[in-house]
């Protein structure tokens, strides 16, 4: 009796961490990101993005709900956020002023080669999902 509690018991443990897991990684995407067929460039910004930006934006900058938001979103479409903010982001840093996840620390480790490749995947995920 005491074997088949036990084991009933792990079970619902194990099930509650399952659970669990899975309610954290659904609610960890803030958008929906429809991947359209990339270009070499965009390839490579793409593997840029999850080295550096992933962390925070979220896998094909979904967003990542309570840590960073999805640049997939309008507020980020290129006549209000042109390409030239991703660079000055990558350098100094944000201030938060759209969302409230804090302050975007700089990247110094991003070069302006690779912000344009990662700008370039960016815009090319926004034209897929409608952005502009």
């Amino acid at each position: 009796m005491k074997l088949k509690l036990g084991i009933l018991g792990l079970a619902i443990l194990v099930g509650a961490g399952f659970w669990a897991m899975s309610g954290q990684q659904a609610q960890s995407v803030m958008v929906d990101v429809t991947v359209p067929e990339l270009s070499a460039p965009e390839q490579e910004g793409a593997a840029l993005f999850a080295q550096n930006c992933a962390t925070c934006h979220g896998e094909n900058a979904a967003g990542k709900d309570g840590v960073g938001p999805p640049l997939v979103h309008i507020i980020y479409e290129p006549s209000h956020h042109g390409d030239g903010s991703f660079y000055v982001a990558a350098r100094l840093g944000v201030r938060a002023h759209h969302w409230s996840f804090g302050n975007m620390p700089a990247q110094p480790q991003i070069t302006d080669e690779d912000v344009a490749k990662i700008v370039a995947y960016i815009r090319a995920l926004q034209r897929a999902n409608g952005i502009f």
